[in-house]
């Protein structure tokens, strides 16, 4: 990394609980390009003075995380499509003064559908309801996904979800159809005290043509460990956050990575 100068341009994330993901993945990636950024993680419980100091102080681009994702939208002045067709935002970037919002989450998953080749008229069984899910059932929706099923426990967050989007919710798995796509956006799986958990039932996964599940640490989670071991195509979590954060750091910077780069620069964020 560059010696701290004054021209050096400034990047940073808030979110409730900062981790070191989005910082090292940004700034490793800086210097082995040479470029003269640093990037630093925050969290906040004033964020229309955090917002404003982005916009004052010219920080260049900015990662918003849970709970500010809907939150930020009255305080930036222009908003892509990707954040505006979900009214959710993960990215902000600063332009002499002018904060335009996207969300690179939604970005990355639509990419990610063409890229494992996932075919649009598959019936898809998505879990969960809350922030992120909204980004990946709009990305399915975008995509041409006529046939998907919300599994939510929460009984308004789950039909609101699936009504925006016109499709069906039922409030526990055992209610869904048959799938040939299953999708898991809960925290079922993640590191903690649900890392166990499988996020669908076994005769469910055997039963499918592709496992997708959003959660990215660990990498190998037992639906995707489950997928492996049947056979299944699998898309990982870890393939979310990577292209999400590639494309961020396309914007804040305007340096396209190769997908080489990418993967080191994800590699090196987990490694931690």
């Amino acid at each position: 990394m560059p010696i701290l100068n004054k021209d050096m341009q400034v990047c940073i994330s808030l979110a409730a609980r900062p981790s070191n993901i989005g910082t090292r993945f940004h700034n490793f990636l800086y210097d082995e390009l040479g470029l003269n950024f640093a990037y630093k993680a925050f969290t906040t419980t004033d964020l229309p003075g955090a917002v404003a100091g982005i916009r004052a102080l010219g920080i260049r681009g900015c990662s918003v995380s849970m709970p500010f994702k809907e939150a930020v939208i009255p305080l930036v002045d222009v908003i892509e499509d990707s954040a505006e067709a979900i009214r959710s935002v993960n990215t902000v970037v600063n332009d002499d003064g002018v904060l335009t919002a996207s969300n690179t989450d939604y970005e990355a998953v639509a990419a990610l559908l063409r890229t494992h080749e996932v075919d649009p008229a598959a019936r898809v069984v998505l879990r969960g309801s809350g922030g992120m899910a909204k980004a990946v059932t709009a990305a399915f929706r975008g995509a041409g996904f006529d046939h998907l099923t919300v599994v939510a426990r929460n009984t308004t967050a789950g039909p609101a979800l699936a009504e925006q989007y016109g499709f069906d919710w039922v409030p526990v798995e055992q209610q869904a159809p048959e799938a040939d796509v299953l999708v898991n956006v809960t925290p079922l799986g993640m590191r903690g005290a649900d890392e166990d958990t499988l996020a669908f039932e076994q005769d469910r996964i055997d039963a499918a043509s592709t496992v997708f599940d959003v959660v990215a640490f660990p990498a190998e989670t037992p639906l995707v460990r489950a997928g492996r071991a049947s056979g299944t195509r699998v898309v990982t979590g870890a393939e979310v956050i990577a292209l999400q954060a590639a494309r961020q750091f396309e914007r804040y910077t305007g340096v396209a990575l190769t997908d080489d780069q990418v993967q080191r620069a994800s590699a090196f964020s987990r490694a931690e």
